[in-house]
């Protein structure tokens, strides 16, 4: 007979608290050793007893994703799992960056918590598929401004003066007279950036630099 699987469950809300506690202990196969309420308490557990798994939510006293570092460092071998109504991608990536195994939302039954669990204890990961879905599209997401911002950057200087004067509405007649130069020297500037930024047309190309230089803004 296997080991029962030792778990701690650290979350500020005590009836949410107690009912995990409860689900988790009318299935067989865990044995419930700890509980608690904050990051301080989530460090002392791990200090104390060491735990197979803790189940750790983020918006508690201390910050969650403050403990998962320090608990990991005081007990490698603990698997956490942050068990959280946060969908963010910041915590998701956080979360996992720091070294949490597991990533769940509370909406989640408790034969489905048990499983994952289990899947954890037993050295894998698990993140919720919508998570996951959402996860991989925020990164999708940054990848493509990303490459945006690295074509932008290959775009000489006169180049940006004559993008940043089209994102302005302005003709390649009214731009040739706003930088002094021949209207035809305009439209070759506007052929490279095309070509440079892998866009069809001024449009785009527009769109190009202000979700760069937007993304830039937010860094």
């Amino acid at each position: 007979m296997m080991a029962a699987i030792r778990v701690a469950v650290v979350d500020d809300h005590p009836l949410f608290r107690e009912g995990v506690i409860r689900s988790l202990g009318e299935i067989d196969g865990f044995d419930i050793v700890a509980e608690g309420g904050s990051t301080d308490e989530a460090l002392r557990i791990v200090d104390q007893i060491c735990p197979d798994v803790m189940l750790m939510d983020i918006s508690m006293p201390g910050n969650g994703l403050e403990a998962v570092a320090g608990a990991l460092e005081a007990c490698p071998d603990l698997k956490i799992i942050m068990l959280t109504v946060s969908e963010a991608n910041d915590d998701i990536a956080g979360a996992l960056k720091l070294g949490a195994r597991g990533y769940v939302l509370k909406g989640v039954g408790s034969r489905a918590l048990a499983d994952i669990i289990r899947t954890v204890s037993g050295g894998e990961s698990y993140l919720s598929p919508s998570l996951s879905a959402r996860l991989l599209a925020g990164l999708s997401k940054e990848r493509e401004v990303s490459a945006k911002q690295n074509l932008m950057a290959e775009l000489t200087e006169r180049e940006q003066e004559v993008l940043n004067l089209v994102a302005s509405g302005l003709s390649n007649k009214r731009i040739a007279l706003e930088l002094d130069l021949h209207e035809k020297t305009v439209k070759h500037h506007m052929t490279r950036i095309l070509s440079k930024l892998k866009v069809s047309n001024r449009t785009e190309a527009a769109l190009a630099m202000r979700d760069a230089t937007e993304s830039r803004l937010m860094a």
